[in-house]
């Protein structure tokens, strides 16, 4: 990091989490809270005075909530905000919102035992500001932007015999899979690949940096607006065409070999690379069970998680691909992985569905 601090303005309507916040932040040497406020109407007047390079939000609050401050904050000055939501299931949901928003990343909290818990996870709580303080606002905002101008998905749209196919993907062997791996950025990042895919895309793999509870609300929201099938994986779940599994928050997530199928295990483990899901965790499976007949892909995020991993899939005779430092929220995990000479070809965002579907071809 520079000498120059990470100026972070919190806005949570709880008095307990904004004092325990601003003391944990302020501990790191290299981010300094300029303020705590209590709704957005405050955080309005405070940031005309002094804008912030990051925004700690709080989704549910009295006067106005936090999608809609998210969504004057993207309109007037696009600032990396990360949303500090509770583990519930609304939460989750309303989180999944603020993401499409534009939001960089999530840190959590329970409705009991906030302080201690929020001390314990304080590792968490300032990576997630350092990562949002990198993030490239100006292609968040583009992504964003894509993904609201892309057309919903009529369902006359299916192609025909549609229903015959999924039929037959479940029966087929599915000898070519997909593994990815991303963090900050990509939320949105995935949104615009994966609802580029038809149904005979191969099937894929991923795994998304995000906190436990969430990531089945992703996999739904994705699931709603994408022609392929995409769902929080569990153990035993099928690799197949047509159908992206996602890690589960809080797990991590593996691929084996079953037969003549690829399945997926989803279990506990220590964190790796401080994430759990990890990347490298996926695709050091990957380049054990699926070797040459896989694809890696590593995208947008923050730090090094999966770029060894890549390099055991490129070792293993796999195909591996980064995404390119132009559309990257954050440059991180590709540029580590390049550095290890684990990526074949670099590729921009709007061309990984293409790589995707011609690889299963």
């Amino acid at each position: 990091m520079s000498e120059k601090k990470i100026r972070v303005l919190v806005v949570d309507d709880s008095a307990v989490v904004r004092q325990v916040l601003t003391q944990l932040l302020n501990k790191s040497a290299d981010i300094q809270v300029i303020g705590s406020v209590s709704d957005p109407i405050f955080a309005m007047a405070r940031m005309n005075q002094d804008w912030p390079d990051v925004v700690v939000l709080d989704v549910e609050m009295p006067r106005m909530d936090g999608i809609t401050f998210l969504k004057k904050i993207m309109s007037v000055r696009p600032t990396p905000v990360v949303i500090c939501s509770t583990l519930t299931e609304k939460g989750a949901e309303t989180t999944m919102q603020a993401l499409a928003a534009g939001a960089t990343g999530i840190v959590t909290k329970p409705k009991a035992g906030l302080k201690a818990f929020l001390e314990d996870d304080s590792g968490d709580i300032v990576h997630a500001v350092k990562a949002a303080a990198m993030t490239d606002m100006r292609r968040m905002k583009a992504m964003t932007m894509a993904a609201h101008a892309r057309p919903a998905r009529p369902f006359e749209s299916a192609p025909a015999g549609v229903g015959t196919l999924h039929a037959s993907a479940m029966a087929a062997t599915t000898d070519r899979l997909v593994a990815i791996g991303t963090s900050t950025g990509g939320t949105q990042a995935l949104e615009v690949v994966l609802t580029q895919l038809s149904r005979i895309a191969p099937g894929i793999v991923i795994v998304q940096h995000m906190p436990e509870k969430f990531t089945g609300a992703f996999a739904a929201r994705l699931n709603s607006i994408c022609e392929i099938e995409v769902k929080e994986a569990v153990s035993g779940d099928r690799v197949i065409p047509g159908r992206a599994l996602i890690a589960p928050g809080g797990k991590h997530m593996t691929v084996k070999r079953s037969g003549a199928q690829y399945v997926v295990e989803v279990q506990d483990g220590p964190l790796v690379n401080r994430h759990r899901p990890s990347v490298d965790v996926l695709f050091r499976s990957v380049a054990k069970w699926a070797g040459k007949n896989a694809l890696g892909i590593i995208m947008t995020g923050m730090g090094d998680d999966g770029a060894r991993g890549l390099k055991e899939m490129y070792a293993a005779g796999a195909r591996t691909a980064g995404q390119d430092e132009k559309t990257c929220v954050v440059y991180g995990m590709p540029k580590e992985a390049v550095k290890l000479g684990a990526v074949q070809q670099e590729v921009p965002l709007q061309a990984i569905a293409g790589l995707i579907e011609q690889y299963g071809k």
